[in-house]
C-alpha cells in the first residue's frame, strides 16, 4: 500500500552551469533561520571543495536541509557543468520535485536541457525559476518563451507542460509570481515548494533504501547516504548491503544523521521519505540497496551515461621523479584511482599491459582535470597523456561521440573560428544575429575536435565569447582531424635554464620557463615558430672573454614566459608529448627524451650511425 509524508519534500535544484543555482542555496538557507542572527556564514556555502571556489562552479552534488512552516526540504545541489553531469544523474532520483534555473538573459543553454531531460524522465514535478531578473539586459518574455518551448520538446507526460513560474533575483534573495513585481523575499517559492511538490510517496513494508553518495568522517568511518524508499531503519538495526551483482554483506547501524542546514545532526531512526548518512556499513558503493534482513530486495540501479573521452594515467619516469611528490609508485597511483571509482560513478579505470599505466575515461577533458587536480593536491606524482575521444564499433563501422557546440561571441570573430573548426569536422547548424553586433552560433562537432579547441576559442575571440558544449550522440567517424599546432622546443640537456640560452630560444619562438628551471634532456620549454621540433640548449651560458666590451652590462631582457594552466596544458601537447604532474609543478615533456630516441622512432627504416 502507497503511503505519503506530508511532513517532508525532496527538491533537486538543477541549471546549466553559472545560472544561480548555489546563490539560491544560500539565500534560501539564511531566510529559513537556521544559522543564528549574529553567526557569520559567508557566501557560496555548498561550495566546500577549495576547487569548486577556485573556478566558481560546482563539481560535486550536495544535500542541505531546511524547515519551513513545519516542513523539512531537503535539498540537493548538483553541478551545471556538463562533464560533471554524472552527479545529476546520480542524485535525481532522490528527489520528487526539482527548482529549474534558467538566466533572464542567456536562456535555456545546453546543460538546461540536459538536466530537464533527466529531471523530466525521473518523473520530478519541475519548478520553473526565471533568474538574474535584476540584470539590465533581461528578455524575462523571451526567455520564458524558449523555456516552454524546450519543455514541449522533452516532455513525456501531458502534466509536465504544467509547471509553475517565478521570477527570482538570488543574489538579492528575492522572488514573486509576477514578471513585473520585484520581490521581498523567498516566501513565494517556500509556499510553491510545499504547494507544487509531491510529498515522498513510498511503500510499507521492511526498509529498502537505495545509496547515492559516499562520505568518509575520521571518526565514524565511511558514511552511506541516500533515500530511504520504504520502512524505517533505527541505530543498531542489523541490515543488508546489496551489490549491483546481487551479493549480500550484513552490518550493523551504528549511527544515523540527517541534515540540517551546513550541519549533519545524529537521530536514533528515519522513516520512507528522509535523506539520511549512515555509518557502519564499511562495503558499500554508490546504487547499492540497504535492505532489512527479513526481506532484502534490490532497488534498480543509478543509471548513468558512458564516458566519452580517455586518458592514460602513469607513474612519472622522468629525470625529476620522485623529488616533489610523498606517493610516486604504481601500487599507490592504482589504489587511489580505484578509490575514486568509489565516489566518481561517471569515471571508468582499466588496467594496461604496463604495470606503471592505466586508462582512464570521464565525460570530458574538465571531469579528467579536476581530478588531476585534485590528486596533485594530494601529494601524487605522476605523468597523464593527451585525451582521446572513446569511439564504438557497430556493424564493422566506428562510431564517435558528437557534440553540440554552442557559441555567444562578436560577428567579427566568424571568420577566424570558421576557419579553425572547418579544419575539425565542424558542422555548423544555426546562426542568429541580435543587430547589435552579437552572433549566436551552433556547431554539430566531434569530441575529438574539441580537444585543443578551448585555447584556440579563447584566442580567436580574444576572450570576447562563451561557449558550451552537450554531448549529442554517437554518429559514424568523420576522417582525421590535423593537428594545427606549431612545433615544440625541446631542452637539448640536463642543467638550469639561464638567461642567455633562453634568449637564443626565444629567437626561434616563445618560452614557457623562467631562468633558473631546472630542466632535462626532452622537457618541451616552448613553442617552435614552424612545425617542426626544435632541441634547444636553454642551459648554455654566454661565454667569458678577456676583452672588455660597452655593452657586456647590459641586461638581457627577455619576452615574460607563457604560463599555462592544467587544462591548457593538455589541450596543448601532442599524442608524443606527456603532462609530468608534481605536487608543485606542472611539466611538459616528449614521450621519447633523448633527441636520439626521437629520430629513431621517426625513421625506423634507417639504423644509428655508430
Amino acid at each position: 500500500m502507497t503511503a505519503y509524508r506530508n511532513d517532508i519534500r525532496n527538491v533537486a535544484i538543477v541549471a546549466h552551469v553559472d545560472h544561480g543555482k548555489t546563490s539560491l542555496v544560500d539565500a534560501m538557507l539564511k531566510q529559513s533561520k537556521v544559522f543564528r542572527d549574529n553567526e557569520q556564514v559567508g557566501e557560496l556555502l555548498m561550495d566546500v571543495n577549495p576547487l569548486e571556489r577556485e573556478k566558481g562552479i560546482t563539481i560535486l552534488a550536495k544535500n542541505t536541509a531546511l524547515i519551513y512552516r513545519g516542513v523539512k526540504i531537503n535539498i540537493i545541489d548538483t553541478p551545471g557543468h556538463a562533464d560533471f553531469s554524472g552527479e545529476v544523474e546520480r542524485v535525481t532520483s532522490m528527489a520528487d520535485g526539482c527548482l529549474l534555473l534558467v538566466d533572464s538573459v542567456e536562456g535555456p543553454m545546453p546543460q538546461t536541457r540536459f538536466v530537464l531531460r533527466r529531471a523530466l524522465e525521473k518523473g520530478l514535478k519541475p519548478i520553473l525559476i526565471i533568474n538574474k531578473i535584476d540584470r539590465d539586459k533581461a528578455r524575462v518574455s523571451e526567455v520564458l518563451a524558449q523555456t516552454q518551448d524546450l519543455f514541449l520538446d522533452l516532455a513525456t507526460r501531458a502534466d509536465q507542460l504544467d509547471f509553475p513560474v517565478l521570477y527570482a533575483s538570488a543574489r538579492e534573495g528575492t522572488a514573486s509570481v509576477d514578471a513585473g513585481t520585484r520581490g521581498t523575499d523567498l516566501t513565494p517559492l517556500f509556499d510553491c515548494i510545499l504547494r507544487e511538490v509531491p510529498p515522498p510517496a513510498y511503500e510499507t513494508g521492511p526498509l529498502q533504501m537505495l545509496v547515492f553518495s559516499l562520505d568518509y568522517d575520521n571518526h565514524k568511518g565511511k558514511l552511506a547516504i541516500g533515500r530511504i524508499f520504504r520502512g524505517g531503519i533505527s541505530v543498531h538495526d542489523q541490515v543488508v548491503a546489496i551489490s549491483r551483482d546481487g551479493g549480500t554483506t550484513v552490518y550493523r547501524v551504528n549511527e544515523i544523521l540527517t541534515y540540517l542546514g551546513l550541519k549533519r545532526l545524529q537521530t536514533e531512526s528515519a522513516q520512507a521519505g528522509d535523506i539520511v548518512a549512515i555509518s557502519g556499513i564499511k562495503q558499500v558503493n554508490i546504487g547499492d540497496t540497504i535492505a532489512s534482513p527479513e526481506q532484502p530486495d534490490a532497488l534498480p540501479p543509478i543509471d548513468v551515461l558512458e564516458p566519452t573521452v580517455k586518458m592514460t594515467f602513469g607513474v612519472n619516469a622522468s629525470p625529476f621523479a620522485g623529488r616533489e611528490g610523498r606517493f610516486c609508485t604504481s601500487r599507490q597511483l592504482r589504489e587511489r584511482l580505484y578509490r575514486e571509482l568509489e565516489t566518481n560513478i561517471s569515471l571508468r579505470v582499466q588496467d594496461t599491459g604496463s604495470a606503471d599505466v592505466f586508462l582512464v575515461s570521464g565525460r570530458g577533458e574538465l571531469h579528467l582535470a579536476i581530478l588531476i587536480e585534485t590528486m596533485r593536491r594530494e601529494g601524487y606524482e605522476f605523468e597523464v597523456s593527451k585525451p582521446e575521444a572513446i569511439t564504438r564499433s557497430y556493424n564493422s563501422t566506428i562510431l564517435e561521440p558528437v557534440e553540440d557546440l554552442i557559441i555567444d561571441t562578436h560577428e567579427e570573430n566568424i571568420g577566424a573560428l570558421t576557419e579553425i573548426l572547418g579544419k575539425r569536422q565542424a558542422t555548423l547548424t544555426d546562426m542568429a544575429n541580435d543587430g547589435r553586433g552579437n552572433v549566436h552560433i551552433e556547431y554539430r562537432i566531434p569530441t575529438r575536435g574539441l580537444i585543443g579547441f578551448r585555447s584556440l576559442f579563447l584566442t580567436a575571440t580574444r576572450g570576447d565569447g562563451i561557449m558550451n558544449t552537450l554531448l549529442r550522440g554517437y554518429e559514424p567517424w568523420t576522417g582525421e582531424i590535423n593537428s594545427s599546432r606549431m612545433g615544440a622546443l625541446v631542452a637539448a640537456a640536463d642543467g638550469i635554464a639561464c638567461t642567455y640560452g633562453l634568449d637564443n630560444a626565444q629567437e626561434r619562438g616563445l618560452t614557457f620557463i623562467d631562468p633558473g628551471t631546472p630542466v632535462y634532456e626532452g622537457m618541451v620549454v616552448g613553442l617552435n615558430s614552424r612545425s617542426n621540433d626544435l632541441a634547444v640548449n636553454v642551459c648554455k651560458e654566454k661565454k667569458q672573454t678577456n676583452i672588455r666590451s660597452s655593452t657586456s652590462d647590459i641586461a638581457v631582457r627577455l619576452t615574460p614566459p607563457v604560463r599555462m594552466s592544467l587544462e591548457e596544458s593538455l589541450d596543448f601537447i601532442n599524442s608524443d608529448e606527456l603532462v609530468e604532474i608534481t605536487p608543485r609543478t606542472i611539466r611538459l615533456r616528449k614521450r621519447l627524451l633523448t633527441q636520439h630516441q626521437r629520430h629513431r622512432a621517426a625513421s625506423p627504416g634507417k639504423q644509428p650511425v655508430t
